[in-house]
């Protein structure tokens, strides 16, 4: 005899893995917007703002954080039932 089991289709991740996910997405968004621009209208004149901190230390770090959150988040275990 066939028993009746039920075909439950759980997904691999919870709300919980995807609202930390939006949180890197968030940092990842914000560090590109920060690292843009910089840019001088004439290309014969060097433009010294292309080197500042948010440039090069600030943005770059908000983005590998972002990526570490989304690590996180894939990595997050899921809660037991």
């Amino acid at each position: 005899m066939k028993k009746n089991k039920k075909n439950t289709k759980d997904f691999i991740f919870e709300k919980k893995n995807f609202q930390v996910m939006l949180i890197g997405i968030v940092f990842i968004a914000v560090g590109f917007v920060l690292m843009s621009g910089g840019g001088s209208e004439d290309p014969n004149v060097f433009n010294p703002e292309i080197y500042n901190f948010r440039r090069i230390r600030l943005a770059p770090t908000l983005v590998l954080i972002g990526l570490g959150i989304q690590v996180y988040a894939i990595l997050l275990k899921p809660k037991n039932k």
